[in-house]
């Protein structure tokens, strides 16, 4: 039997697989409106078997956004528009829909990738970041806005008020972005934080707004409701935030609930020196759940199934999570299960696509002919 094949709980939320669609930014909303690109693109990947789809970092407010194109959750316009997505998703397909709540901090006010992904300036229709302190992202941008004590209060509120808007759309787990160089990674790194207060300076301080966000999330969800945390595990930068502090995190996160760790790096620093290779982040992810006991979810350069399922089997990590190898393979989990012996979830639409020799692939299904 294959482990990448096998059903994992969080909480009461069964997936059927180790297979999880990872966020993947679109940069294709209206005023933060989710729109008929969502439907397509969202459409697809819930058609693709995988145990798990996470919709793409949705901005809790319209300064967060990393840039105007961004998918929004901040109000009742959002909400609808997200819904309207998600009941034409839901009506063909059963998998389970989470959603990253984020903040972009200093990196809002972005072009699109396909734009050249630079600061907008605010007389070109931009505005201007916020983040824990008056330190920008690039040498050459100006520096965002320190937040105060009403900002840090404000943008707290608002990640609650998007995620009972997530709970009330029925999406079934909530991941906080923490990762990536946005907002909450930003007061976890020293490298964007040098506040002087209770946020900025030691460990303790660093996390404490991280897990404030957590904490009044978590208040505001039912009991069980999966609420977890994407973290950078790296800045992959000297000095920076690293593997050490984020096993520290993890345990604290463990102790209020947390439901998993999704385990990324870096994007805080320009001056990150990467090592790209297959399962390069694995690592980390294993460190964490080896160290705190949280279920993970590895991403980065696993591309193919042998591959997931040895660090499903190993017990690198619990789930194995894919970006940009879904957008290039829809079908990457159709695909995983021939490979690897296994039966995957398909629309009945598409049960007369199975290879006769793989005849066992859906299940065990009839199909007549006319």
């Amino acid at each position: 039997m294959s482990h990448l094949f096998s059903p994992i709980q969080l909480g009461p939320l069964t997936l059927r697989n180790r297979i999880v669609i990872a966020p993947m930014c679109q940069y294709s909303a209206e005023n933060g409106e989710a729109t008929d690109w969502h439907l397509m693109h969202l459409g697809q990947m819930a058609l693709s078997g995988a145990g798990l789809l996470i919709i793409e970092a949705t901005a809790i407010e319209p300064d967060g956004r990393i840039s105007p194109d961004d998918l929004g959750l901040w109000s009742d316009a959002t909400e609808a528009a997200l819904g309207r997505v998600l009941k034409s998703v839901r009506r063909y397909s059963p998998m389970p829909l989470a959603i990253q709540l984020s903040h972009a901090g200093r990196k809002a006010s972005s072009h699109a990738p396909w734009d050249g992904g630079q600061l907008i300036p605010s007389e070109q229709g931009g505005w201007t970041p916020q983040g824990p302190s008056a330190i920008p992202h690039g040498p050459t941008e100006p520096p965002p806005l320190a937040l105060d004590g009403a900002g840090l209060q404000r943008v707290l509120q608002a990640f609650v008020a998007a995620a009972r808007r997530a709970h009330r759309l029925g999406l079934d787990a909530i991941e906080l972005h923490a990762a990536h160089g946005y907002l909450l990674h930003q007061f976890l790194s020293p490298l964007a934080n040098q506040r002087t207060d209770e946020f900025g300076g030691s460990l303790d301080n660093r996390m404490r707004f991280p897990l404030a966000v957590f904490d009044a999330v978590r208040a505001a969800l039912p009991d069980g409701f999966p609420l977890g945390m994407r973290l950078s595990a790296t800045d992959w930068v000297a000095g920076g935030w690293d593997l050490d502090q984020s096993l520290v995190f993890g345990q604290r996160l463990r102790e209020r609930g947390c439901a998993f760790m999704h385990v990324s790096s870096g994007g805080v620093s320009p001056q990150q020196k990467i090592p790209v290779g297959p399962d390069y982040q694995v690592p980390f992810a294993e460190a964490i759940r080896r160290e705190t006991g949280l279920p993970t979810m590895a991403v980065g350069l696993i591309t193919e199934p042998e591959q997931a399922e040895a660090i499903v089997a190993q017990g690198r990590a619990d789930m194995v999570a894919l970006a940009r190898g879904m957008l290039f393979d829809p079908r990457w989990p159709w695909h995983a299960a021939a490979r690897l012996g296994a039966q995957v979830d398909a629309p009945k639409q598409y049960w007369r696509s199975q290879p006769r020799e793989l005849s066992h692939l859906f299940g065990d299904i009839r199909i007549g002919q006319r």
